[in-house]
């Protein structure tokens, strides 16, 4: 008799809010290059936590091999530092001032860097505009499973 196995799923949820509306809800993909980070990290690896957000305006289908966004306009560092882990997940919070970030924006990923960078997730989704006045916060929880 085999023993029993264990599949391990990581799977993510994004959350964009303008001006505290939320406006978007998304799944993601987490990469190759974000499972390998993961694991790194679980074997006490040198690997950086994840510090930045970046949204862009491409819209070229999410692959496991992507390591950066398709066309990257703005990054930002997270508000919560490398996130805050709760029961089986981590959130992952970024806030876009007025001004920062303007446009129609289609994709997103996290970041360990403040430019390039390990990318942990990315997703790509239908056109939110983002105002020059707008705030824009987006919320990113990766849950393990």
């Amino acid at each position: 008799m085999l023993p029993a196995q264990d599949n391990l799923k990581l799977t993510g949820k994004l959350k964009i809010f303008i001006n505290d509306k939320l406006v978007k809800e998304t799944d993601n993909l987490v990469t190759t290059v974000g499972k390998t980070w993961i694991a790194d990290r679980m074997q006490g690896g040198a690997t950086t936590a994840m510090t930045h957000m970046a949204i862009g305006t491409g819209s070229t289908a999410v692959v496991v091999a992507d390591t950066t966004l398709d066309t990257e306009s703005f990054r930002q560092a997270l508000t919560s530092s490398g996130g805050v882990a709760s029961t089986n997940t981590v959130t992952f919070a970024s806030t876009y001032a007025a001004g920062d970030g303007t446009g129609t924006i289609t994709e997103a990923g996290v970041f360990e860097a403040a430019s390039a960078g390990e990318m942990l997730a990315r997703t790509v989704f239908t056109g939110v505009v983002k105002s020059a006045g707008d705030t824009m916060t987006i919320s990113w929880v990766i849950t393990v499973s």
